[in-house]
């Protein structure tokens, strides 16, 4: 079994400096390398190492590299990693492809297309640049504010984007974030878009307002308020929901199908009086399922409101029907 291992980890080669890194592109230049940017902090790099190794053995004819990326930093810097693991994969000495993240699956994957294509992948080549440019365009207007960042605001991949993200949300402002780690191809066309060479970036109606050094510099001059969209305070959001229609119901799933028994008595109802209604679908938004609970200070759903003020729940509705008194009120007659 220990031989078995040691013979599965003598098929990553490691590098320990930059020359040797460079030197062994060259040599091997004719195969696919592929290169673990690793931390021996890391748990996650460890895993993947064991895949790295078990891969290996079944790609025989491909280059299998680690690279301490702390070790070694200027191949990192000129690589751009900034988080472990990193995998970045290379033809003919150049990089071709980038997979950020303990991916198992992914990483699979991409040894598998890379290995078999026996020249340079299409990359982003196979859509002109002209499309690039458009598809780009259509990103940073996404949104009033667009927050292009390493990972999501809920999980932040580089120092530099947690505190972007934590600058925003201070100051409330409302803005859409795009993970470039996501895709390789916005990742280095957005830097030659907006003459930007690094993340995050933020933009606002489309337009680049730049990185976390000026958006500090904003905040300090107390300029960022004036320049990026405020998010509506939560009450706010709930009086123009409540009010969106004239008949408002928030219900767990919509009119075409209903996630709870509750929801579908309440809308069977509704539907049998031919009146108009709206509803929203409380699942969808944790803030507005948490928040109307005390907006309204009533704690269920199924909530059905008219012109902006609480009718009540299932039970009320029922009672209303049986009584007769639900139309007037659907009407606001009432």
């Amino acid at each position: 079994m220990a031989a078995g291992a040691a013979e599965a980890a003598a098929v990553v080669v490691e590098v320990g400096s930059a020359r040797q890194f460079e030197e062994l592109l060259r040599l091997r230049a004719k195969s696919l390398v592929v290169v673990h940017f690793w931390a021996p902090w890391a748990p996650q790099c460890a895993q993947m190492n064991d895949v790295m190794a078990e891969l290996a053995k079944e790609h025989p004819q491909v280059s299998f590299v680690k690279l301490e990326a702390e070790a070694v930093p200027e191949v990192s810097e000129k690589y751009e990693i900034s988080s472990v693991p990193t995998f970045l994969f290379f033809k003919n000495s150049q990089k071709v492809d980038r997979l950020d993240g303990a991916h198992a699956p992914e990483l699979t994957k991409k040894v598998q297309r890379h290995a078999s294509s026996g020249s340079f992948p299409p990359s982003g080549n196979e859509h002109p640049k002209e499309d690039l440019n458009l598809r780009l365009k259509k990103l940073t207007h996404a949104a009033p504010c667009m927050l292009f960042m390493k990972g999501t605001p809920q999980e932040p991949r580089c120092g530099f984007s947690k505190q972007m993200v934590e600058i925003l949300n201070k100051h409330n402002i409302q803005f859409s974030s795009f993970d470039i780690f996501s895709d390789e191809e916005v990742r280095q066309g957005l830097k030659t878009y907006s003459s930007w060479p690094t993340y995050p970036q933020l933009y606002v109606s489309g337009e680049l307002v730049g990185g976390l050094d000026i958006i500090k510099e904003l905040e300090a001059s107390e300029e960022l308020d004036t320049i990026c969209p405020k998010a509506p305070k939560l009450e706010e959001r709930l009086k123009v929901l409540t009010n969106k229609a004239s008949v408002m119901l928030f219900m767990k799933g919509n009119k075409q199908e209903a996630k709870c028994g509750f929801s579908k008595q309440i809308l069977e109802i509704l539907n049998s009086t031919g009146v108009d209604y709206e509803t929203f679908d409380i699942l969808e938004d944790e803030e507005v399922r948490q928040g109307l609970k005390a907006y309204s200070n009533w704690p269920t759903y199924p909530q059905l409101y008219v012109k902006g003020e609480l009718v009540g729940g299932l039970d009320i509705v029922k009672e209303l029907k049986e009584n007769g008194e639900l139309m007037p009120i659907l009407k606001g007659e009432n």
